[in-house]
C-alpha cells in the first residue's frame, strides 16, 4: 500500500495554516506562520529585550520549546518561572490569585490556544479563568503559540478536540481523579476537580488587547 510522503504531508500543514492565518488575520488578529519550532522561537525572541516582563500560561507548547530559558538568554524577567507547569494540587488560592494579578502586568504574556479554526476562531477551556482572563486583557502583549495539530475546520470539530484530546490529557498529566483521565475523552463530569468549567471562544481580537498568534508547521502540546 502507497503511503504519504513527508512532502504530501508538509504541504497539507502548510496550505491549514497559511489559510488559518489569513482567517485570523481577517478577524484582526496579528498572525504568522511559523514552519519549525526554531523559527517561531526566533520570533518570540525579537519581541523581547532585557527586562522584559513574561508570563506564561501553563502552556505545555512553550514547555517543550524551552521557551523559559530562550527568553531568559534575552533577559528576560519571567514571572512565574516556578509555575509554568505547576502541580494543581496541592496549591494555595490566595498565592493563585497573587500570581495571576502579577500576570496582569505583563509586557508579554505567552500561551497556546486549545483549538484554532480554520476561519479565524481561538478557543480554550480552563478551570479556574486566570489563563483566559489573562489572554482576553491586561498585559501589553499577548502571543498565542499553536502547533499545526491544534488547528481544525470549525467550532464543532475544536470542541471535539477539545474534549477527546487536550482535556483529558491535561487532566493526565496532572494526575486528577477525573473521569476523562480514565476513559481519554471528556464524560461531562460533575467532578470537584473538573478543570473544563469556563469555555472561551474568540471570533474576534478583543478591542483593548494587542494579540499575535504564532502557528507552528508541527505538532506541539494538547
Amino acid at each position: 500500500m502507497e503511503k504519504a510522503t513527508p512532502e504530501v504531508d508538509q504541504w497539507q500543514t502548510d496550505a491549514m495554516a497559511e489559510k488559518t492565518v489569513k482567517s485570523l488575520i481577517k478577524n484582526q488578529f496579528d498572525a504568522v506562520y511559523c514552519k519549525t519550532s526554531e523559527d517561531a522561537i526566533s520570533h518570540l525572541q525579537s519581541l523581547v529585550e532585557k527586562g522584559t516582563k513574561v508570563g506564561f500560561g501553563g502552556s505545555m507548547t512553550a514547555v517543550e520549546l524551552g521557551l523559559v530559558d530562550k527568553l531568559e538568554e534575552k533577559g528576560a524577567e519571567i514571572l512565574n518561572k516556578e509555575s509554568v507547569t505547576p502541580e494543581p494540587n496541592p496549591f494555595d488560592p490566595v498565592a493563585f490569585k497573587e500570581m495571576t494579578r502579577k500576570l496582569f502586568s505583563s509586557n508579554l504574556y505567552i500561551a497556546s490556544a486549545n483549538a484554532v479554526t480554520m476561519d479565524g476562531h481561538i478557543l480554550n477551556i480552563d478551570g479556574a479563568g486566570n489563563r483566559v482572563a489573562t489572554i482576553t486583557i491586561g498585559p501589553d502583549k499577548v502571543v498565542l503559540i499553536a502547533g499545526a495539530n491544534k488547528i481544525t475546520r470549525n467550532i464543532d470539530e475544536a470542541y471535539n478536540r477539545m474534549e477527546t484530546v487536550a482535556c483529558p490529557k491535561n487532566a493526565k498529566r496532572y494526575n486528577m481523579p477525573n473521569p476523562c483521565a480514565k476513559t481519554g475523552v471528556c464524560m461531562d463530569c460533575k467532578s470537584d476537580t473538573r478543570i473544563c468549567r469556563i469555555y472561551h471562544i474568540m471570533k474576534y481580537k478583543p478591542i483593548m488587547t494587542d494579540i499575535t498568534v504564532i502557528i507552528v508547521g508541527e505538532s506541539l502540546g494538547y
